[in-house]
């Protein structure tokens, strides 16, 4: 029996939300239908807003650092969910994710140095290497019948000859959905050890894993790889706290925990979030139930999509996801022309997804779309898209 209510749609314009508010900003208009950046429309459980209910109340928000019951409320979470143990001082708060890139890139490579992605993929990746004078190297992902896969020859072909000195992973990789196998990831790993590369490892949407697919956390490969290895976690995709700002930072390695705290202190940070500490402790000890429930009904989200596609509009095509609650559409079949699909999905549609182009050149023919909604706005928006198609091609 479900306890918790996923098709409630609660309104969140007018507050300051990045995701609905900023239409006429971003898009020059104001009535996109918003399935673009990665966070949910679910509120928290009752359970966890009881808890920051009561942190407010206090009051008081004073300097904040995390006491015991946070970190055990970290490490038996990721005890319970991925089978690793995180020791206690592996721990450095940042308050984001891609903060802590930016944070690694400087503390462990020097301007100009090489560093390694695989497009398509989180587009901050390519531009926090630029931003930080870096020198960006791509091993493409592989597309083929419907799925991605790693170019092992290229990616390790690409390290040597580019002398590559940090290797940005994203695991499970966001937009495509794939959920690393075991066997992949050690082969990663045991390429970047031979070359002596630097690791980090976003592994932010690791609790949204489907059925018949398991996350193997990259510091669960052994101990003969995580000399060279940053993790970078956050209950903010769990459980929709982005605009908390916490994440947490797991660095095995002393030395690389040393420099990297030096570059984070360097960059002016230093306490957490009040409300975020909390808000993530009451989350990990008390929203697993949430969590489970919400994954089976993304499930269904997918089922929804793959269901209506097949049946409205074959052309195109999702690649069926492991993990993650964003969905790639290939809208090779319907268009060759990456500005005249975008002019669909804006003008016709009136929908606002992310557009392929900006996670690779190779992939501008793709959309991704954020799933994690009530039902009625995902049936809204599939509706949205297949009559902007019609319109558009009054052939089909």
């Amino acid at each position: 029996m479900t306890i918790y209510n996923f098709d409630k749609i609660v309104d969140r314009k007018n507050t300051s939300s990045l995701k609905y508010d900023f239409g006429p900003e971003r898009k020059k208009r104001d009535d996109l239908l918003p399935l673009w950046v990665a966070d949910m429309d679910f509120k928290l459980p009752d359970e966890v807003i009881e808890d920051i209910e009561k942190r407010v109340k206090h009051g008081i928000f004073g300097y904040t650092d995390p006491k015991d019951d946070y970190k055990t409320a970290l490490r038996n979470w990721y005890l319970k969910r991925h089978g690793f143990e995180i020791k206690d001082n592996w721990n450095v708060l940042t308050p984001g994710v891609v903060y802590a890139i930016a944070t690694a890139i400087r503390a462990l490579t020097d301007k100009g140095d090489a560093i390694l992605i695989q497009q398509p993929v989180y587009y901050p990746f390519a531009e926090t290497v630029k931003q930080n004078g870096r020198k960006l190297v791509n091993n493409q992902l592989v597309y083929k019948n419907g799925h991605y896969e790693i170019d092992f020859d290229d990616f390790e072909k690409k390290i040597i000859s580019e002398n590559v000195k940090l290797f940005l992973l994203c695991s499970p990789h966001n937009p495509v959905g794939r959920v690393w196998t075991k066997d992949e990831l050690t082969r990663i790993a045991d390429i970047c050890k031979k070359h002596d590369v630097y690791v980090f490892a976003d592994e932010i949407h690791s609790d949204f894993i489907y059925k018949g697919n398991k996350h193997t956390p990259y510091i669960s490969l052994g101990e003969e790889y995580t000399g060279k290895l940053i993790v970078g976690t956050s209950p903010s995709k769990t459980f929709n706290i982005a605009g908390l700002q916490i994440a947490n930072i797991i660095i095995p390695n002393e030395e690389i925990r040393r420099v990297f705290v030096a570059e984070n202190e360097a960059a002016g940070y230093s306490q957490c979030n009040a409300v975020g500490l909390t808000a993530t402790m009451s989350a990990y000890t008390k929203g697993e139930k949430w969590l489970d429930e919400l994954i089976e009904y993304l499930e269904g989200n997918v089922s929804y999509v793959k269901d209506f596609l097949k049946e409205k509009l074959p052309q195109i095509h999702l690649i069926e996801p492991e993990g993650t609650y964003l969905i790639w559409l290939d809208f090779s079949e319907f268009t060759d022309n990456h500005k005249e699909l975008e002019k669909l999905i804006v003008d016709e549609a009136h929908l606002w997804l992310d557009p392929g182009i900006i996670f690779g050149r190779e992939t501008a023919l793709f959309e991704r779309i954020n799933i994690a909604c009530p039902r009625k706005i995902l049936e809204q928006a599939m509706t949205q898209l297949y009559e902007g198609v019609r319109n558009h091609d009054s052939s089909l």
